[in-house]
């Protein structure tokens, strides 16, 4: 039996009338996630290979890390390139069978798109979607601060959504 304050709808209801706690706007909020976030909980730690180094180096370091791309950096530890996983993929596709004794310095990516710690979270992703890549390089002031991944970015995000469904909870029941 329906509450004596519960009225069925009418034909000249508006039926589309919606309120949305949550948006992408709200989800992807700016002000409170930047890169600075994610290096404090994962670290600074980078792992990185000489672009004399061979394929068969890089991949061992890849699978022994369990990352998915390589910093590449010269003698004196400037950035040079990237090496990620895709990158061996398509060359293992064009020369199968004689890509792991070939050099990195020729399959690394050398335009390297970077952010800085304080980057929000939103401008990251945005670019990784629009390049199509999931590492990125953390600079300040010219020097490597650590490398993030699409999956750092989402992991991040997704804890501070749970944390607020949490505080949320507490706040309705109290």
């Amino acid at each position: 039996m329906a509450p004596n304050s519960y009225q069925a709808p009418m034909r000249g209801d508006k039926t589309d009338k919606r309120t949305v706690s949550q948006s992408t706007e709200t989800n992807l909020s700016p002000t409170t996630s930047t890169v600075a976030h994610i290096l404090e909980r994962k670290g600074p730690g980078v792992f990185s290979v000489s672009p004399d180094d061979t394929v068969k180096t890089a991949v061992e370091a890849l699978r022994d890390k369990r990352i998915g791309a390589l910093l590449v950096t010269d003698g004196s530890g400037e950035m040079v390139g990237i090496l990620s996983e895709r990158d061996i993929v398509r060359k293992l596709a064009e020369t199968p069978g004689q890509t792991l004794p070939q050099k990195v310095d020729g399959l690394m990516t050398r335009d390297v798109t970077t952010c800085t710690p304080s980057d929000h979270l939103v401008t990251v992703l945005t670019k990784m979607s629009e390049g199509r890549f999931r590492h990125m390089p953390v600079l300040e002031d010219g020097q490597l601060r650590g490398m993030i991944s699409i999956g750092d970015v989402v992991n991040y995000r997704l804890n501070e959504l749970e944390y607020e469904a949490l505080k949320m909870k507490q706040m309705i029941v109290g």
